[in-house]
């Protein structure tokens, strides 16, 4: 399975009708939203995390400006591995 197709499949819920791109990044975005607070809460030893998760959302955030799909799945994807 490609790139793509795995964000697909990943986007398309057994509870009903496939998530939208444009539904799916703006939630992922405030999950880690609250992730990048917690890593603030810590604070010097989570600073590099938060650095790093703010680079994350300032990415998907000029994918969302730009319009570019393939830069928003990627973000997507990315935003989707950062746990906290």
């Amino acid at each position: 399975m490609d790139e793509y197709q795995e964000m697909q499949a990943s986007l398309a819920g057994t509870d009903g009708p496939a998530e939208t791109l444009a539904d799916a990044l703006p939630k992922e975005m405030a999950r880690v939203r609250e992730v990048l607070g917690h890593y603030k809460e810590i604070g010097p030893a989570g600073m590099f995390g938060a650095a790093m998760i703010e680079q994350d959302l300032r990415t998907a955030d000029r994918a969302v400006m730009s319009g570019d799909v393939v830069a928003m799945l990627r973000s997507l994807k990315t935003l989707q591995g950062i746990t906290g």
